[in-house]
């Protein structure tokens, strides 16, 4: 364990930032990790419970308390080596992840979490900088061939895990770079892509084969520009495919004026933003400059659609979200270890914005362009009946925002349909991929699924943990049996 008395004599450190004032005069990162001596100080807070809830809360399952005794005693490639044996990309998560491994910390149920997602952040720089991640191509080859569509999380997590099995793994990804939404919908004041290009070399290196700007279906479907690969090919050339494509069908306000100019998708503003920053040009880019914001949904989209917002210049940014206000701090005692509803201030959010709950768009106004939103307020009710909570129009409570700029941020609905088409899958009732968490098998011979396009919206660290699995899955398949962990 960390200091057997370290989590009495230590307060929990947080990483240091640059001012709002300073960052907002660019588009890099902020958050510096911790030294080592800091870092060590934060793993000595670590009590190696005897059940580790803070294992049981992470996704892919990290040995917690067994990396923080390590950065407390100062073994850095020891840690290194056992944050590895269950993420493939502790740098992502260390970056992005909300943490609900901190939520179930055992110190949180009467002070603060030990800080684990700021130590497994410093834990991976720390072996970049000493260059000890390296390739680790396989002894030998199998001759099996594995098509992994999408290059997002669990694409990637699925592609390395089968290279290093000996699978020769090609990766086909839309987009013209690799990365999927961690690249092109994550900002880069919150993930440098640098982050993830390192990582695509690693790969390279190991044998993983990335096919860029290239569509995967009906040939009649697809967008101009891109190189069109059948699934009937692909089950021609190859011995497995998975599916790691995400959701990225997101969800719409169909309200009186949505068609109006200035209504967007968050993802739409967000990509464009992240594609001027690698240098692209784009004729008709969706601007804040000097506008009336509006962010409609409360989650970690439309926070990047503030501090965007923010960056580009916008006169004013309001961010509105249907349900109530969450309580500032949550009832531990009846929440831990369990993820909590309470209110999430990001840095975003410090950067400038005004906030508001139990808000209900109405329509949107304008002449020619959106130039206002109607809204009300509401409140929610159970059902008497069934219990369901429901909500009800506040009456005298209609509001008219400014709003030269309206982007929707509530989140994804499904994986676009055409995929799953193109394939001939079953989709359950959300229109996700039916496949299961054993086998991750579609109800098509030798096509899987794993990630969003499999379980719906959720965050990158599922998205890994699945792409692993998956992996493990298709070896054995292919195989007969596995050595990969799951």
């Amino acid at each position: 364990m960390g200091k057997p008395t370290g989590f009495i004599e230590y307060a929990r450190l947080q990483q240091t930032s640059q001012a709002p004032l300073q960052r907002l005069k660019h588009w890099r990162e902020f958050v510096e990790p911790l030294d080592a001596q800091k870092a060590g100080v934060q793993g000595a807070r670590c009590m190696d419970c005897g059940i580790p809830f803070c294992t049981s809360g992470c996704p892919v399952h990290n040995i917690i308390p067994d990396w923080n005794d390590l950065v407390y005693h100062q073994q850095w490639r020891q840690a290194l080596d056992v944050l590895h044996a269950t993420n493939n990309f502790p740098e992502f998560t260390g970056r992005v992840c909300p943490a609900p491994c901190e939520a179930a910390c055992t110190l949180n149920i009467n002070s603060d979490a030990v800080g684990i997602k700021s130590i497994e952040h410093a834990i991976i720089e720390h072996a970049w900088q000493q260059g000890w991640v390296l390739p680790q191509p396989p002894k030998q080859r199998t001759g099996k061939r594995v098509a992994v569509i999408g290059s997002g999380p669990a694409g990637l997590a699925c592609a390395q895990q089968l290279a290093r099995a000996g699978h020769a793994v090609t990766v086909f990804e839309k987009n013209e770079r690799a990365g999927g939404l961690l690249r092109f919908g994550i900002p880069d004041f919150k993930l440098d892509k640098a982050i993830i290009d390192r990582r695509i070399s690693q790969m390279e290196a190991e044998g993983v084969s990335f096919q860029l700007s290239t569509y995967v279906g009906d040939a009649k479907k697809a967008p101009s520009g891109l190189s069109v690969v059948t699934p009937k090919q692909l089950k021609k050339d190859f011995d497995a495919i998975v599916l790691a494509g995400g959701a990225e069908q997101a969800r719409d306000l169909p309200i009186p004026g949505r068609e109006l100019p200035g209504v967007h998708f968050a993802m739409d503003f967000l990509t464009q933003q992240n594609r001027v920053n690698a240098g692209a040009r784009l004729a008709d880019q969706i601007s804040a400059h000097g506008k009336h914001v509006v962010v409609i949904g409360g989650g970690d989209t439309g926070s990047d659609c503030v501090g965007t917002s923010n960056r580009q210049g916008a006169a004013s940014v309001t961010q509105i979200e249907l349900m109530p206000r969450p309580p500032e701090a949550e009832n531990k005692s009846l929440s831990w270890p369990y993820w909590p509803a309470k209110l999430r201030t990001s840095s975003s959010h410090e950067e400038g914005c005004e906030r508001d709950w139990a808000i209900s768009s109405v329509a949107f106004e304008g002449d020619g362009k959106v130039e206002s939103l109607l809204a009300t307020r509401v409140t929610w009710q159970a059902d008497p009946v069934t219990g369901q909570m429901k909500m009800k129009p506040v009456d005298d409570t209609t509001m008219k925002l400014p709003a030269d700029l309206v982007l929707l941020a509530m989140g994804f609905v499904s994986p676009v349909p055409a995929v799953l088409s193109a394939f001939a899958v079953d989709a359950d009732g959300r229109g996700n991929v039916v496949a299961d968490t054993e086998q991750y098998r579609t109800s098509v011979d030798k096509v899987f699924a794993a990630g969003d396009i499999r379980r719906g919206q959720s965050l990158v660290v599922w998205a890994i943990r699945e792409g692993r699995q998956c992996a493990q899955s298709v070896d054995a398949w292919l195989m007969g049996e596995s050595v990969l962990p799951r």
